[in-house]
């Protein structure tokens, strides 16, 4: 049986949005801000000291990755913290209990 067939089906490995340059993963504090209030419009959000408490605990989590992004769901955490509805992606057990 021949292979040379199978190599048109693998895909190209584009590089991830850290590590390339046509993508810029650093988030300006104003765009956040506009991010965030924008999220929260619509849904309700948790008081002032819990969404402290929240970004603090991310703050020193492992999986924050470029100061905004969650490795395991890849949302902006200071959205994700601002929302009731959301809860901790860390695996296994939240870090927001």
């Amino acid at each position: 049986m021949s292979t040379s067939g199978s190599s048109r089906f693998v895909a190209r490995q584009e590089p991830c949005k850290g590590c390339s340059d046509r993508h810029a993963v650093n988030i300006s504090e104003s765009k956040m801000a506009r991010l965030v209030e924008m999220a929260s419009r619509s849904r309700p959000v948790v008081p002032d000291e819990e969404y402290a408490q929240r970004l603090s605990l991310c703050a020193d989590c492992p999986a924050l990755q470029y100061g905004t992004t969650c490795r395991y769901c890849g949302c902006l955490v200071q959205v994700r913290a601002k929302l009731v509805e959301s809860t901790c992606p860390f695996p296994y057990e939240s870090r927001w209990t």
